[in-house]
Formats: structure tokens, sequence, C-alpha cells
């Protein structure tokens, strides 16, 4: 029987002034759009969201959400969709990995691949909830879960960044896919529910270590 977790980050994230998210959002991001495109299209990017900064100096610190909503709008007219999303998705990877190289502790990363899936998905699920406000910002995550799991993450920087919102939602489903993959199961995926779009602000994707049908990340 699915239980259903929301969490509304906005009182935390508001609560200092205006909401932030984790430097991940931006650093990865970097990284991965000069991997894939080249330096000259990072600094395009980046100038065009108005935060050269951030490549000369990578933020250390949480990084105001609009920030990080320019960063995917500018990313998405500057490339395709298909290939911003791309980007997204890889700098969702490369999250993940910081993530589980960084802030999860060893012990526990054993202790999950030690359970099952299904007692494994509903700690690490726990785990993310409490620290939901570091990357939804002034937004909402609420998690149905079950098999398939069913994460929906709403406003925040989906709706501040516009058009970019797809490329935002790639970034999440990639994330959460990276962290299921690597403590989960080998073979978890994250499946988009529903079309974003860039007036709706939320996004739905499911999560399961079945056979991919379509996978959103790629």
């Amino acid at each position: 029987m699915a239980e259903a977790q929301a969490l509304d980050a906005a009182g935390i994230a508001l609560a200092s002034g205006a909401a932030r998210i984790g430097p991940n959002a931006i650093i990865q991001l970097a990284a991965a759009l000069a991997e894939e495109h080249g330096e000259a299209a990072a600094s395009a990017v980046f100038h065009r969201a108005g935060l050269p900064g951030w490549l000369d100096h990578a933020p250390g610190a949480m990084v105001p959400e609009a920030d990080v909503a320019a960063l995917h709008r500018a990313l998405v007219e500057h490339v395709s969709e298909p290939e911003a999303r791309g980007v997204a998705a890889s700098a969702g990877r490369r999250t993940a990995a910081y993530l589980l190289a960084n802030r999860i502790p060893g012990a526990v990363q054993g202790l999950l691949r030690l359970l099952p899936p299904w007692p494994s998905s509903r700690v690490l699920l726990r785990a993310i909830g409490r620290n939901a406000w570091t990357f939804v910002g002034s937004g909402t995550l609420s998690v149905a879960a079950g098999h398939p799991i069913v994460v929906t993450i709403s406003g925040g920087p989906l709706r501040a960044a516009g058009s970019g919102a797809p490329c935002v939602a790639a970034y999440y489903a990639a994330t959460f896919e990276g962290l299921f993959r690597a403590l989960v199961h080998p073979e978890a995926h994250a499946a988009a529910l529903s079309r974003l779009t860039e007036t709706n602000g939320s996004c739905a994707f499911c999560l399961s270590w079945a056979p991919p049908q379509a996978s959103l990340v790629r």
C-alpha cells in the first residue's frame, strides 16, 4: 500500500530571505556543459544567465533559487531542448556522485545496499525528504512510496525557470536515479509521468527497478 509524504520547504527556504539551493545545482551544470559542449558554450550560457562569476569562482555555499532558474533558461536558449535536457541530466548524475562521495556516510550506504530494494528505498526517501529544502528551495516535494515510487516536485526553480523547466526536471530525475542505482538497485530508473511545460511549474516521475520502459534521463 502506497504511502504519501509531502514536504513544504517554502517556510524553511524563505525564513532568511530569498529561497536558496545547494551549490551543486550550478557547479555540476557548469562541469557537464563544459564537458559536452565545450568551455566556450559554458561561458556563453553563464554570461547569458548573468552569472559569469560562478564559472571563475564556483559557489561554496547555498545559491539563490533564481540563479539556478536563470541558468536553466539560458541553457535551453543556447542549445536545443533535447541537448539541454541531456546536459541537465548529466549534471544530475554528477550531483548524485558528489552526494555519494561526500554527503552520505559509507556505513549508511553499506546498510542501504544490504537491504532489499523496498525497505532500502523507504530509508533513502526519508533521508531525501529531510533535506528536500536544499534542492527544491521554495518549492515542494511529495513522494508516494510503492513500486514504482512516484516523486512530484512543484514550484521553486521549476516554476521560476520558465522555458528551462524541462531541464530542471531532467536534473532532478537524474539525481534521484543516480542515488537509487547506487543504493537501492543497479537497474533503478526514472521515467517521466507527464510532459512538463513552462506554465505548470511541476514535474512528476516514477522510480522503479524493473526493466525500463521510457526513461526520462539519458
